[in-house]
């Protein structure tokens, strides 16, 4: 017969084991605790490190795999561009504002005359004494014009723009017979009026003298020939 345990007896036994290992136990727990929570400051600390990491990679990535950055625009490129949004803000001042689809060689004309008043070229009425001289001595009363190259130049880059934003070339106001005539009757008025005829020059003409050396060659050339008709 196995001899039977006293539970008085086992309790006791337990109980001095576990008051036996409770010094071990309490001085431990500090120590668990500590490497737990550095732990945990590691891994959250490695976290962050690799987030800042992605967001850099993230935002450094498409620069990388992107195309080199795009060249500088022109000075001509540059100057169509304001131009288009001059007119645009101009179309959209009116009253009732006016869409860029809907404008014509109308719109086109009121807008050059409203950019006379922020001209700088001085363009003498015919009751004026410095009408028609080029270079007068004295300042006048005349008001001041766009000159007649630049309202020629902003009207080419302007019809340029019109067809880049989607619109067709035969409906382009810009390019409408009405603008060449008003272009070409400023042009004849500030002429007599600034007394500066516009003329266009006449390209010399290049004559290419020969090659005294390719004259030879091709003489030698041709000897051979001359010389087998024989």
């Amino acid at each position: 017969m196995s001899p039977q345990l006293d539970p008085k007896g086992v309790i006791f036994i337990f109980l001095s084991a576990a008051l036996s290992l409770f010094p071990t136990i309490l001085f431990s727990l500090p120590f668990v605790f500590l490497y737990h929570l550095l732990a945990k400051i590691n891994e959250d600390r490695f976290g962050l490190i690799m987030s800042g990491d992605v967001a850099k990679d993230s935002a450094q990535g498409p620069s990388r795999s992107s195309d080199q950055p795009a060249a500088p625009l022109s000075r001509y490129e540059s100057q169509k561009r304001r131009d288009w949004n001059t007119f645009g803000q101009y179309l959209k001042n009116q009253r009732p504002p006016v869409a860029i689809s809907q404008c014509n060689c109308n719109h086109v004309l009121d807008f050059l005359r409203y950019l006379d008043q922020f001209g700088k070229t001085k363009v003498h009425v015919h009751g004026c004494v410095f009408f028609g001289q080029p270079d007068p001595p004295a300042p006048c009363t005349c008001p001041v014009r766009q000159a007649w190259g630049s309202l020629d130049a902003l009207i080419g880059r302007l019809r340029a723009a019109y067809e880049e934003h989607g619109g067709s070339q035969e409906n382009n106001p810009f390019g409408n017979g009405a603008i060449r005539v008003f272009l070409r009757e400023v042009k004849d008025c500030q002429a007599k009026a600034r007394g500066i005829p516009y003329k266009k020059k006449k390209k010399k003409k290049i004559q290419i003298k020969p090659n005294v050396n390719d004259e030879a060659n091709s003489s030698s050339k041709q000897q051979p020939a001359l010389l087998s008709s024989n």
